[in-house]
């Protein structure tokens, strides 16, 4: 195993720890990395005795172009050179009290160190020092669950779900990001123990969520958390949409499959990972918004505009950036009705525009997302639809050459309607403001300073408003 280790940086560490005379191995993630033949740069040391001491050591033999960060309250130092970072940690032992995921930490043997581990594949440790340089300690036979991409606890399944419940979201991350299976005692764990995701903080959740929503597959690790039952206590409303209902012989389609599916034909797309959430919750207000009508069947009016408020409901309580891409994700929802219902009727300039204006530099992202959306068993229908999209397609970009639209203003602004007709900030001024605009959007004028203000002047004549002296 030395061929691996032939970066400068694990000659020093080995170096500095036979000066201090202590154990070192390079252990977790960084070996599972060289047998899956993925590029890592994230090293994890483990040492027997004081990570915080080597890690020191380590950066004064470096000098000035590497980096230490050392943080005593958890035993652990970080070492940063170039775009490699090195966490060194004193090897442990744990244990755990019912109510938090928080360990009681004792020093412990490089034994013990792994067996605290989450998975076997991530228990592999690699010798730094001199006289066992490259020496693959494996105690839990971790190569070939990676041969046969399997994914099991150490120690007793039970036991380490238990303790911290964190590691079942990692294995479901782990299992979507690197197409390994759960083996099925440790998925019977998951089951057994979900309810004690509820310790585990909201950020800690959402970063293993986004870490699966990255991944080149995102919706088999959706398909995991709702198998296992993690998904009902962290998003329960996305469990909410499972399941077809049948009345008076119509049935309608199981809402969280199609979500399921938009969400892995989107990410076939693109890897922006708001638009990835966005299409797991596009359909989100459709639980809430289910109805059947005798005479049409079932329906979910307004399920973008419900789905909208519930975004941001989500974002709240998941702790998720209540930011710009909360803004992005909503919008997402809210419009991605729009260009279908084009792709139904006749396109218009009118209506084309209307969307332009209101998706402004995200019309590209919302077209991907709503092209994902179109689904059906019908594949004919499915591609009727997805030509006409093509249509719309072009319809926006002869419209945005021709009128430029996206993310206008309107040529004339509230203040110049006040200085014209002496009006102080009222209903009156936007009134005005809102009739130029829509005229714009209608193709009635065009997108011009002149004809607006030759309109502004007709429409304040009509209100009654009369120009200033």
């Amino acid at each position: 195993m030395k061929e691996y280790l032939q970066d400068k940086i694990f000659g020093i560490i080995s170096d500095c720890a036979d000066r201090q005379h202590k154990e070192c191995y390079v252990i977790g993630g960084f070996v599972r990395d060289i047998f899956l033949q993925r590029p890592s740069k994230d090293i994890d040391v483990v040492v027997v005795g004081s990570g915080i001491e080597l890690a020191q050591e380590v950066a004064r033999t470096l000098g000035r172009k590497a980096h230490l960060s050392v943080f005593k309250n958890f035993g652990t130092a970080q070492v940063k050179l170039g775009d490699m970072e090195v966490e060194f940690v004193g090897a442990r032992k744990e244990s755990y009290r019912a109510d938090s995921r928080n360990p009681i930490v004792e020093d412990g043997t490089l034994e013990d160190d792994q067996n605290r581990r989450d998975f076997t594949v991530n228990a592999l440790a690699l010798c730094l020092n001199k006289e066992r340089f490259g020496e693959l300690l494996d105690p839990f036979n971790g190569r070939f669950d990676m041969e046969n991409k399997i994914l099991r606890t150490p120690l007793d399944p039970d036991v380490t779900f238990s303790d911290d419940p964190l590691r079942m979201m990692r294995g479901v991350r782990f299992a979507t990001q690197l197409g390994f299976y759960l083996e099925e005692s440790t998925f019977a764990a998951i089951s057994r123990n979900s309810e004690r995701i509820r310790i585990v903080s909201q950020e800690r959740i959402v970063d293993e969520l986004n870490k699966i929503m990255k991944s080149d597959a995102p919706s088999r690790g959706f398909r995991l958390l709702d198998k296992c039952g993690l998904l009902q206590l962290i998003l329960p409303e996305l469990s909410a949409l499972k399941g077809v209902e049948t009345k008076e012989g119509r049935g309608h389609k199981d809402n969280f499959e199609h979500t399921l599916t938009v969400l892995e034909r989107l990410a076939e797309k693109s890897d922006n990972l708001w638009l990835r959430w966005a299409a797991l919750l596009h359909d989100v207000g459709k639980a809430r918004t289910k109805r059947y009508d005798s005479k049409i069947g079932w329906t979910f009016y307004n399920h973008n505009i419900v789905g909208e408020r519930m975004v941001y409901k989500i974002f709240q309580r998941m702790k998720m950036p209540l930011n710009e891409h909360l803004k992005y994700v909503q919008k997402m929802v809210s419009l991605h009705m729009r260009p279908i219902v084009l792709s139904e009727d006749e396109v218009t300039d009118s209506a084309v525009r209307r969307l332009l204006f209101d998706a402004g530099d995200d019309i590209d992202d919302l077209m991907t997302l709503c092209e994902a959306d179109i689904t059906s068993k019908n594949k004919e229908k499915e591609k009727r639809f997805l030509a006409n999209f093509q249509l719309v397609r072009e319809k926006l970009k002869l419209i945005e050459e021709k009128d430029r639209i996206r993310n206008f203003q309107p040529p004339i602004s509230g203040q110049e309607i006040m200085e014209t007709f002496a009006l102080p900030p009222c209903s009156l001024v936007g009134d005005i403001k809102m009739a130029i605009k829509d005229a714009i959007l209608d193709g009635v004028i065009p997108n011009e300073y002149e004809p607006a203000r030759a309109f502004m002047m007709q429409k304040a004549k009509e209100l009654g408003v009369e120009k200033a002296d």
